[in-house]
């Protein structure tokens, strides 16, 4: 698992009787584990206040592990009837929370909405021109693969169980922003309310199930092969996804996160990755996923994507 971080005094300052935390200049995950317990503290039904304010004058930098952070502290501030309230939020944390979603989550106060364009720069191959290019070329190549096979599928597809050929589903992409993600439908039209009835053969933040009686038998085929994943080359085009990165988690995977997990968020999510060419039929615990997808980001490289990618070619057809 992640190590466990040092903790980080925050500097706490009083507003008519409600507490104000001085925000640092950072919040990665360092800082972020630390102001996690801050809140927490604050929060105990001990203490007595109306509204907890957040003092982001001096922050310009937050990663994923810091929306994470937000994102809890919100969620239990919420169950304890305390506003939490974002004050001076800078320009670069402004975007962050925009491109997220989180600008409308929050309550924020602030005269600097939309001054600032930039995307926060979490990990080198976000902002790769060549790996962006390589990303477009690919899902191209993808796209018109996909449209030669879909007619086949589509009708095996049809035949196999009533339902539409696509299946859609949200997920949460680089730095937790949300997108619909598309597959090849694999499993009957009400898998996704009998999934309580299936039990979970993995530990951690996601679900796994080898002999999982909602796939088709034309489904479990597709998964076989990936063939079930070729509408993604359409995520990948638009940008929400790459050929290459992390497996992109649900939302209800998110949401059950202690914040140095969000750090797998901190690269788009791919394809193909780590934990896909690693045995990913025989990953059951989470903690392993954390530390492919670390690893990932840690060995980042075209050439290692390139690898990567023949990696699982060569996987598909093994």
């Amino acid at each position: 698992m992640i190590d466990e971080t040092p903790t980080i005094r925050f500097s706490i300052s009083s507003q008519e009787d409600n507490p104000v935390i001085e925000l640092p200049e950072r919040l990665t995950v360092l800082e972020a584990v630390s102001f996690k317990q801050t809140v927490t503290h604050l929060l105990q039904p001990d203490i007595s206040q109306q509204k907890i304010i957040l003092n982001f004058s001096k922050t310009r930098f937050i990663d994923s592990s810091g929306i994470g952070a937000l994102v809890a502290s919100l969620k239990y501030a919420q169950e304890k009837n305390i506003e939490l309230i974002l004050e001076s939020v800078q320009p670069p944390v402004m975007a962050t929370l925009s491109m997220t979603g989180l600008v409308d989550v929050f309550d924020i106060k602030s005269s600097e909405k939309w001054s600032y364009k930039e995307s926060p720069e979490t990990h080198p191959s976000v902002r790769s021109i060549l790996k962006r290019t390589i990303d477009i070329l690919g899902s191209i190549v993808g796209l018109i693969i996909t449209a030669i096979i879909f007619i086949p599928i589509a009708t095996a597809i049809k035949l196999s169980s009533p339902g539409p050929i696509f299946f859609g589903q949200t997920r949460c992409g680089w730095m937790g922003k949300k997108f619909q993600m598309w597959k090849f439908r694999s499993m009957y039209a009400d898998a996704e309310a009998r999934k309580k009835e299936v039990q979970n053969q993995a530990s951690g933040a996601f679900f796994k199930n080898d002999n999982d009686p909602r796939i088709t038998k034309i489904g479990s085929f597709l998964r076989r092969t990936s063939l079930d994943e070729f509408p993604q080359f359409l995520n990948v085009l638009k940008g929400d996804m790459s050929l290459v990165g992390t497996r992109p988690p649900t939302q209800d995977e998110v949401n059950s996160y202690q914040i140095p997990e969000w750090q797998r968020l901190d690269v788009k999510p791919g394809m193909t990755g780590e934990w896909q060419v690693n045995g990913r039929s025989q990953v059951r615990d989470f903690e392993d996923v954390i530390k492919l997808d670390l690893k990932y980001q840690h060995n980042w490289s075209l050439s290692y994507d390139l690898k990567l990618i023949l990696k699982t070619i060569l996987v598909i057809f093994n």
